[in-house]
């Protein structure tokens, strides 16, 4: 099922990566509508923008947030 808006439920599961990552919430934008597909990228003003995955479910979408996040900041997959 499609999402329609990026919700506050959207955005605590989001939260719970980027704390876990030792990101601060403030270095974050995350748009209130959903996109297909979904992706995160660094603004020209050094913010984190993530654009919430529209169409899968959040489950199957956020692990792969968690490894482009990594990706884009250099951050090395430590022990979970």
């Amino acid at each position: 099922m499609a999402l329609a808006a990026v919700t506050l439920k959207e955005i605590e599961r989001i939260f719970e990566i980027l704390d876990r990552l030792g990101i601060s919430r403030e270095a974050v934008v995350i748009p209130l509508r959903p996109a297909r597909p979904g992706s995160a990228r660094i603004l020209p003003n050094g913010k984190l923008e993530i654009l919430v995955e529209g169409e899968r479910s959040l489950d199957e979408w956020l692990p792969e947030l968690e490894v482009t996040i990594r990706t884009l900041l250099g951050i090395e997959d430590g022990p979970n």
